[in-house]
C-alpha cells in the first residue's frame, strides 16, 4: 500500500482504503486520483477506462469539470439508463470544486450508483478537503490512486517498465538507462519516448534501438558535468556532480556522458583535416568533430589515456565493483579535471 501522501491528505487523517500506486488502478465505486504528476494520472485513468470498456463495450463515458459545475449534473449521469449500461464518470479540477459540486458529491458518497465508477481527479492543495477526508475515511467505498512527482532516476526506470509491460514488452537494463538518462527532465516527453518505440521498433528494445532513435539527446546535467572536468574547472565540476546527484541522476548514465565525450576526443586526437572530412571518415557529425577539437585543448595523448583507464574503473565501480560509486564518480571528475587543466 503507498504511504498517505496523496493530495490534501493530512496527518490526522485516518486513511481507511486502499492506497495504490497508478498502474495498480482497479475498478471502484470511487477512484480518488490524487497528486501533481498528470502523466501518471492520465495513464491510470486511460488504463481504468479500457478495463471497464473490456468487461462491457457498451461502458457510457462522462466528463464534468468541478470548477464550472451545476448542482444535480452529476446525479443525473449517475442516474440509471434505461439499458442499464455501466458508467464511467470522470471530474477533473477537484482541486477548484464549486461549492455545488462539494454538496453534490459528498451526497453521493453516502449511496454510490450502482455500475457507475466516479474519477475524481485533485492534483493538490486544500480546496475539497472535506470531501477528500471523507473518500479517506471509506465514504463511498473507494480507492486512492496516488500520482506524486517522479524525482529519482529509478522512479523513472520503473515508470518505463510498467509501461513496457503493460504492452507485454521488455527493455534491456542498459536501453532503459540511457532512455530515461536522455529524456530525466521531462516525464510526458519520456512517455511519449516509450511509446514511440513500442509503436516503431519490434521485440524487445536493446541500447541499440535506444541509441538509433535518440543517440542525439542528452541529459544536461552529466554533459555539464563532463564538460566542466574536460574543461579542467575541477570545483564547477564537482557543483554540478553534487547537483545532479542530489536531483536524483543516477551514477550509470552519468559515466556513459563522460565514456562519449572521451571517446569522441580520443577519435579526433591526432587526425588533420577539415571537420567535414574527418567526419565523412569517422562516421561522425561536423559539429561533433569541431567540439572535440576544442575539448582536446590542453590535453596531451598520455592524460587522455589516464582519463580513458580510469573512465574505465569507474565504469566497473558504479555497476558494483566498489561500495561507493559517489566516491567513483567525484574520483574520475578529480582526474580528467587534472588532466584538462588549462
Amino acid at each position: 500500500m503507498v504511504a498517505a501522501r496523496g493530495a490534501g491528505a493530512s496527518a490526522r487523517t485516518k486513511v481507511a482504503i486502499p492506497q495504490l500506486a497508478w498502474h495498480a488502478v482497479r475498478p471502484a465505486p470511487i477512484v480518488l486520483v490524487s497528486g501533481a504528476e498528470d502523466v501518471l494520472a492520465e495513464r491510470a485513468i486511460g488504463m481504468l477506462r479500457d478495463f471497464l470498456r473490456s468487461e462491457d463495450p457498451a461502458l457510457e463515458v462522462s466528463d464534468l469539470e468541478a470548477d464550472g459545475y451545476r448542482r444535480g449534473e452529476l446525479l443525473t449521469l449517475a442516474s440509471p439508463s434505461l439499458f442499464g449500461e455501466p458508467r464511467l464518470i470522470r471530474v477533473s479540477g477537484v482541486e477548484k470544486s464549486s461549492d455545488d459540486f462539494l454538496l453534490d458529491a459528498l451526497e453521493y458518497l453516502e449511496q454510490p450508483a450502482d455500475a457507475t465508477t466516479l474519477v475524481l481527479r485533485h492534483r493538490s492543495g486544500v480546496r475539497g478537503k472535506k470531501l477528500l477526508d471523507a473518500i479517506r475515511a471509506g465514504g463511498g467505498g473507494g480507492i486512492e490512486i496516488v500520482c506524486a512527482e517522479l524525482k529519482k532516476d529509478a522512479e523513472k526506470q520503473d515508470f518505463v517498465v510498467a509501461e513496457f509491460r503493460a504492452a507485454g514488452r521488455k527493455i534491456a537494463p542498459g536501453a532503459l538507462r540511457a532512455l530515461v538518462g536522455a529524456f530525466s527532465d521531462d516525464l510526458r516527453e519520456l512517455a511519449a519516448a516509450s511509446r514511440q518505440l513500442l509503436s516503431d521498433a519490434p521485440g524487445d528494445i536493446t541500447e541499440a534501438i535506444v541509441a538509433k532513435y535518440y543517440g542525439g539527446r542528452v541529459e544536461t546535467n552529466s554533459f555539464a558535468v563532463a564538460d566542466a572536468a574536460i574543461a579542467g574547472r575541477h570545483g564547477e565540476a564537482l557543483i554540478a556532480l553534487r547537483h545532479a546527484l542530489d536531483s536524483g541522476a543516477d551514477p550509470v548514465p552519468m559515466v556513459a556522458a563522460f565514456a562519449m565525450k572521451l571517446r569522441t576526443m580520443a577519435k579526433v586526437s591526432g587526425s588533420r583535416g577539415s571537420g567535414g572530412q574527418l567526419a565523412s571518415s569517422l562516421g561522425m557529425a561536423p559539429w561533433q568533430v569541431d567540439r572535440a577539437r576544442r575539448d582536446l585543448a590542453g590535453w596531451t595523448d598520455a592524460g587522455l589515456g589516464v582519463a580513458i583507464e580510469t573512465l574505465a574503473q569507474t565504469d566497473a565501480a558504479v555497476k558494483g565493483a566498489e561500495r561507493d560509486p559517489v566516491f567513483a564518480l567525484e574520483r574520475l571528475v578529480g582526474v580528467i579535471a587534472a588532466r584538462g587543466r588549462r
